[in-house]
């Protein structure tokens, strides 16, 4: 059980998300609930899912429709 009252994590595709507003008509990814507010974590990415089509994380709560500060993402390159 998460930190919460229903915590999740979200994959959403659209970048700069800073307020509730900017999730309006959003699609996003549910990747589980939120396990700690404090470590690192690991989340499944879904089978089909391509995580290059997402520019951000979120955590929201679903009970009262709140966004926590959320982090862009950015794609790692390979190495030489």
């Amino acid at each position: 059980m998460g930190p919460g009252p229903a915590f999740h994590v979200y994959l959403v595709p659209k970048a700069s998300i800073r307020s509730s507003s900017d999730l309006k008509d959003a699609k996003f990814v549910d990747l589980g609930g939120l396990r700690s507010f404090k470590g690192s974590q690991r989340y499944a990415i879904p089978p089909g899912v391509n995580p290059k089509d997402y520019q951000t994380v979120i955590i929201w709560c679903e009970r009262f429709g709140v966004l926590i500060p959320p982090a862009d993402l950015t794609t790692a390159m390979a190495a030489r």
